[in-house]
């Protein structure tokens, strides 16, 4: 009752945690703040802003603080969030992960999206694309493949600017990593990245640093990792302020990811 009472609480609990310019206190907090709400679901199960609020915060957890050290739990969490996102999208969403459907008849599916529907279904996308990205090795992931893109292609239709434009960083990430044998595109992950820079003016730090790591490592242009380094490097945490705890871990992952450069360029 006192969640449908005051609606606003979910949504400012979230904004609170990606405003949060203190990395370690963000960890800390984070996991025990997720299963409070994993608890409330549990008296208002339907609730669309919890599920979207639990798979936000899941996805964010697995992103920045998991999936660097541990990919396999990561992987267990993003699974976890698309579930929440899933059931925050309604409409059946859980048969997009029927490998059987062709490209065509999920996009189909998904025209039934629109704007009331985007954050559940970006989160969804965000959760499920970055499964795939640490799976690509696995037949599973690539099945589900078509189905996440086809996910995350709706959302930029939608609104291709949503959350600073974190749709282009996840696509451009997995063109990036992705062998050419089985649809990576180096220069078409290029233009996803410039884009996804271009919606923040170059504020959203997570862009420069999934930029040097997934394609400068890939095309082995040190000149451009080096430039993406010092962006990250120069630029304020809060120069967004809404997003201040992503571009204070995307810093300190830079730091380790230029200790690494020697063993990234040959």
């Amino acid at each position: 009752m006192a969640l449908r009472v005051s609606p606003s609480l979910i949504p400012a609990f979230t904004q609170a945690f990606f405003e949060e310019c203190d990395p370690d206190l963000a960890k800390q907090s984070l996991p025990s703040n997720l299963k409070l709400m994993e608890g409330l679901l549990k008296n208002d199960p339907d609730n669309r802003q919890l599920l979207n609020a639990l798979c936000m915060g899941f996805t964010g957890y697995a992103m920045l603080f998991v999936e660097d050290d541990d990919p396999e739990r990561a992987s267990t969490l993003y699974l976890r969030a698309r579930t929440y996102g899933f059931r925050a999208t309604g409409r059946n969403a859980f048969k997009l992960i029927d490998a059987g459907l062709k490209k065509d008849i999920i996009r189909s599916k998904l025209l039934a999206y629109g704007e009331k529907e985007i954050e559940a279904l970006f989160w969804t996308s965000i959760s499920w694309n970055a499964w795939i990205n640490l799976n690509l090795d696995k037949p599973a992931a690539l099945a589900q493949l078509g189905a996440a893109q086809a996910c995350l292609e709706r959302v930029m239709e939608i609104k291709p600017d949503f959350f600073h434009g974190l749709s282009y960083i996840m696509r451009g990430s997995i063109s990036a990593a992705m062998p050419v044998a089985l649809g990576g595109k180096a220069g078409r992950a290029k233009t996803y990245f410039e884009k996804a820079i271009g919606v923040s003016n170059g504020k959203f730090l997570l862009a420069q640093y999934y930029f040097a790591k997934y394609y400068a490592v890939r095309v082995q242009d040190k000149e451009l990792f080096l430039k993406l380094i010092k962006e990250v490097e120069s630029s304020p945490s809060d120069g967004l302020k809404e997003v201040c705890l992503i571009n204070a871990v995307m810093k300190e992952k830079t730091k380790r990811l230029m200790e690494m450069s020697e063993d990234l360029f040959f």
